[in-house]
């Protein structure tokens, strides 16, 4: 198994003063497979996101990705596999403002003992012709591109999505929707989709959905859409 999470639980607070946020949370994901987790605000979604990452940890329970046992790592281990097994997206872009679109993208070449090839990317993600400007020359849209390129130049094993069209529009969304479909068909990335938008769930193999902590729903996917024919 690719991913896999045991009965894996995270609580914040302290001094009788404690929330829950993750309770008892198991699941698992195959390689090349696209996942969508979906809840309300609050449901606990993102943080299960950052603990796959190696951005936060569980208090208890075991996270297994790739091979990798991130639950009992140290700082310096969670680094490295960070480094090498993961690529994020976020809601917000996080550019480098004075960095031009190849600049931010080399940035995280440099990382990668196995980087993929930039000038592909930039053809793949329709930025080519975009490369020398900087963020503040682009549409929320050309941002969010050269922000997937960014994450996947690395060629990472496993891609992290929090929120990816959270900041777009319905259109931009679409395309950005389609875009990440296309790489995980050309580059068999794993990826993992925290959202809101509902109708992500047609267009992945699996869907989670979490409610108050808890995974209320975990199924396959079998009447996926393609992502230019789902519509909310």
């Amino acid at each position: 198994m690719f991913l896999e999470m045991k009965s894996v639980i995270k609580s914040y607070g302290e001094n009788g003063n404690v929330t829950t946020v993750l309770n008892q949370v198991s699941a698992s994901l195959d390689k090349g497979k696209m996942c969508a987790i979906l809840g309300p605000s609050g449901s606990g979604k993102s943080t299960l996101l950052n603990i796959i990452g190696g951005l936060d940890r569980a208090d208890s329970g075991q996270v297994n990705v790739n091979g990798h046992e991130i639950s009992a790592m140290k700082d310096k281990e969670l680094s490295y596999y960070r480094r090498d097994n993961l690529g994020f997206i976020f809601q917000f872009y996080n550019l480098v403002p004075n960095l031009t679109v190849r600049e931010n993208i080399e940035v995280c070449e440099y990382l990668s003992e196995k980087p993929l090839q930039l000038n592909d990317l930039l053809h793949t993600l329709g930025l080519w012709e975009h490369q020398d400007k900087f963020p503040r020359q682009l549409s929320g849209g050309q941002q969010q591109r050269t922000a997937i390129a960014r994450a996947l130049v690395k060629n990472p094993v496993l891609l992290l999505c929090d929120e990816p069209t959270g900041a777009l529009d319905y259109k931009t969304s679409k395309e950005i929707l389609i875009l990440l479909e296309e790489i995980n068909k050309q580059y068999g990335t794993t990826m993992l989709i925290v959202t809101h938008n509902s109708a992500v769930q047609d267009m992945v193999h699996r869907v989670i959905k979490i409610k108050d902590g808890q995974i209320t729903k975990d199924m396959e996917n079998e009447t996926r859409l393609a992502a230019s024919d789902i519509s909310w």
